[in-house]
């Protein structure tokens, strides 16, 4: 398919599956329609990369259902300014949608195969505002925070408190929690260190693994 025709599938897609309901920031929505969707999923499923359904990415692992990504994203409430921390990178997709809002993205991958098709992917897209590294995502990363906004694309089953830690005040983290039943948190830590936790609604992800969770 030429570019054309992908762009002009991506706006519809904005339009359609995401503006018609409840994504209203224009940076994110700007952020979507800019994004090529196609370049992060598997050759033989390039047919659906605009269809609003996660897709398999391989390793027992998705890529995000794009109105989710779009709300995560939403709720975090980037800015330009922001330092973004992407807690399981998959195939680099949410990250490349942080990137056309924030100053910086790190994100965080623990298949090491993954981490490093993410790396080379988002390096080819000229995304030059993101690095991505194989790691255990529960630990977050201490060594470039505090973050802005964090979002975690895996469900472990409490709150890592490593990512509240890493949080800076007036920052808001995004991520599901739950085993077999999961629901979308979102938190704000206040500029007393407080915390205000909203359930927004529920949802399916790939379990959090890894070494803090074993």
């Amino acid at each position: 398919m030429k570019d054309p025709d992908r762009q002009q599938q991506r706006q519809s897609f904005v339009n359609q599956q995401l503006a018609s309901r409840d994504i209203r920031d224009p940076q994110v929505l700007a952020a979507m329609g800019r994004v090529a969707r196609h370049e992060f999923v598997q050759p033989q499923h390039q047919s659906k990369a605009y269809d609003d359904c996660p897709l398999p990415i391989g390793h027992h692992q998705t890529i995000s259902q794009p109105y989710i990504v779009a709300l995560m994203t939403q709720l975090v409430a980037p800015r330009a300014n922001s330092v973004a921390l992407d807690v399981g990178s998959g195939s680099g997709y949410q990250a490349a949608v942080l990137a056309e809002i924030v100053s910086k993205v790190y994100s965080i991958e623990i298949v090491d195969t993954l981490a490093h098709q993410a790396s080379m992917r988002l390096q080819r897209l000229d995304y030059q505002n993101t690095e991505v590294r194989a790691g255990d995502g529960y630990q977050g990363w201490p060594d470039r925070a505090p973050f802005d906004v964090i979002i975690l694309a895996a469900a472990p089953n409490h709150v890592p408190p490593p990512l509240i830690e890493q949080l800076k005040p007036g920052g808001k983290l995004v991520l599901p929690v739950g085993d077999q039943r999961q629901v979308l948190m979102l938190i704000e830590k206040h500029s007393d260190g407080s915390l205000q936790e909203q359930a927004i609604i529920p949802v399916v992800f790939v379990p959090m693994t890894g070494p803090s969770l074993s």
